[in-house]
């Protein structure tokens, strides 16, 4: 992949990506038939973003995808506004809805509000999405203040920790460059790490 931010473009080429953009800027224009085209392309989006996610749950984890999928796709179709240009931006909206319904999930389990002994995580070397448990909910919670702090960084580690999107899938769907990802999701972590422990 060229890593210059300005070889990233949205793709617009026959396809299941090229039709769900197209069907996403119908449906978001108004054009409400074109929902019944939207849910299947959708769904299989929803559904690919929550097999990464729950691959990496902790055993025993008892949320199951199609209530993940669900659940996520009735806050989606809830918005007051869908305004989703392209599957690059539906990905950056369904990873925050997806990411919410797991925070929401984990505090109806009643996990702790901060993570403790064995549970404290370690960013550093775990791999994107794992092992979530009592930590979900301190990491949202430091997440919103990174967020407050420097946006695009807090989008990349919503990408690679929520969504587990590679580095060069997270620097597609932000349309910027591999190494501007790799440099900033270090210095997210670092600052995560420093706030979690």
């Amino acid at each position: 992949m060229n890593t210059d931010a300005d070889s990233t473009q949205p793709s617009s080429a026959p396809g299941p990506a090229g039709d769900l953009d197209k069907i996403l800027q119908q449906y978001s224009s108004g054009d409400e038939a074109a929902v019944h085209e939207l849910l299947p392309l959708v769904y299989d989006e929803l559904r690919a973003l929550a097999g990464r996610q729950l691959a990496r749950q902790r055993h025993g984890h008892t949320l199951q995808p199609t209530a993940l999928i669900n659940e996520a796709y009735l806050r989606l179709a809830g918005q007051d506004e869908q305004h989703w240009e392209d599957r690059r931006h539906f990905l950056l909206v369904a990873s925050t809805v997806m990411r919410h319904v797991l925070v929401d999930y984990a505090r109806r389990r009643g996990a702790t509000k901060r993570p403790q002994g064995h549970q404290q995580l370690d960013i550093e070397i775990s791999d994107p999405g794992e092992d979530f448990g009592g930590d979900l909910i301190a990491l949202d919670q430091v997440l919103c203040q990174l967020a407050e702090i420097d946006p695009r960084q807090a989008r990349i580690v919503e990408l690679r920790y929520f969504a587990g999107l590679s580095m060069e899938d997270t620097a597609e769907t932000l349309d910027i460059s591999r190494s501007t990802v790799v440099r900033e999701w270090r210095m997210a972590r670092a600052w995560l790490k420093r706030q979690l422990g």
